[in-house]
């Protein structure tokens, strides 16, 4: 089998290809842009996949249409999951169109590539839970409940899904839609709260902790990015065409407590303020809750459990502090 990944250089791409290259024979062929998030090689140096020949690199921009020459070399793909995107709110808040033409145009022409490719089994599109907007205490949205956009990210990313789910139906295109939770792990860009939350206590900072309108603390399901790689493989041989599921970490954990946490792995102290909502993320959203039931009714589990997964992912950031530099650091 051969996979193609999108994104393939960022940080969930990248522990989609140490996943499947671990636990499958397949060959991997990556599609990378090598924008600030993908910081060029070094996710892939470091999970010693650069240089493997069963990995094939390509460094293409998808907001540009792949052009034949890239689409020849490429060859035949068996899979394909399309994880290149802008991911930050903050970022999206400053610069909206940029993430407008990554995540819609960009998706737009994967898309005309995998029409292209009659050999695809499955192309999965991997969006987010923040397309459904926030979740009361008791509210938990199901795949296909409407969504409520909050930010210019969430938004183009439900942009993104729809036209997807258009070329499933107007072209029979094999396309799967899944929603994971917040993710973490090691090689995550430090603009991310776990490894910002990581550097300010090794640094004996002070962390900013956002607040809602309501002054609540935000809230998040947590789940290890190799976890989301487990059930993206899952998907791609037991998923069905022109589905949708949400991918959710076990635990509900209100960033506070993750600092506490951080602060108590690195037996540190922790200093922290509250930021109420402002000019930077004026509608910060207090929590996120998907069902993830129907996953698991295909018969997928979390193969890693989070106290595990985050004490390892904590402790690997400390030893590994090149990777909590800002950029140009």
């Amino acid at each position: 089998m051969r996979l193609l990944v999108t994104g393939g250089c960022g940080f969930i791409g990248h522990h989609i290809v140490e996943h499947v290259m671990k636990s499958t024979d397949w060959e991997v062929i990556v599609l990378d842009k090598l924008s600030y998030a993908s910081k060029g090689f070094d996710r892939l140096r470091g999970i010693d996949a650069f240089g493997d020949k069963r990995l094939s690199v390509f460094t293409v921009d998808l907001v540009h249409p792949i052009n034949a020459a890239v689409m020849k070399e490429i060859g035949v793909v068996d899979y394909l999951i399309h994880t290149a995107a802008e991911t930050h709110v903050d970022r999206s808040l400053k610069d909206p169109e940029t993430f407008l033409m990554n995540n819609i145009i960009g998706t737009c022409n994967v898309l005309r590539f995998a029409m292209n490719r009659p050999e695809l089994k499955k192309m999965i599109h991997v969006s987010t839970d923040e397309v459904f907007g926030p979740a009361n205490v008791d509210q938990r949205f199901k795949e296909w409940d409407r969504y409520n956009c909050t930010n210019p990210y969430s938004a183009s990313k439900a942009g993104a899904e729809e036209l997807a789910l258009s070329y499933a139906s107007s072209y029979g295109l094999p396309v799967v839609i899944v929603h994971p939770s917040n993710a973490f792990g090691e090689r995550q860009h430090v603009e991310k709260f776990l490894p910002k939350a990581v550097k300010c206590i090794l640094d004996g900072g002070c962390l900013d902790i956002h607040t809602d309108k309501d002054d609540r603390v935000c809230t998040r399901y947590w789940i290890h990015a190799r976890n989301i790689a487990d059930a993206l493989v899952f998907l791609l041989l037991n998923g069905q065409n022109r589905e949708k599921y949400n991918i959710v970490g076990e635990r509900e954990i209100d960033v506070l407590t993750i600092g506490l946490m951080v602060a108590d792995v690195l037996g540190r102290e922790f200093d922290f303020d509250f930021i109420s909502p402002n000019s930077i993320r004026p509608g910060n959203d207090h929590r996120y809750d998907l069902d993830g039931s129907r996953i698991t009714e295909l018969g997928w589990r979390s193969p890693i459990d989070f106290e595990t997964s985050f004490k390892k992912t904590v402790l690997w950031m400390r030893d590994n502090p090149e990777w909590l530099l800002e950029d140009g650091q």
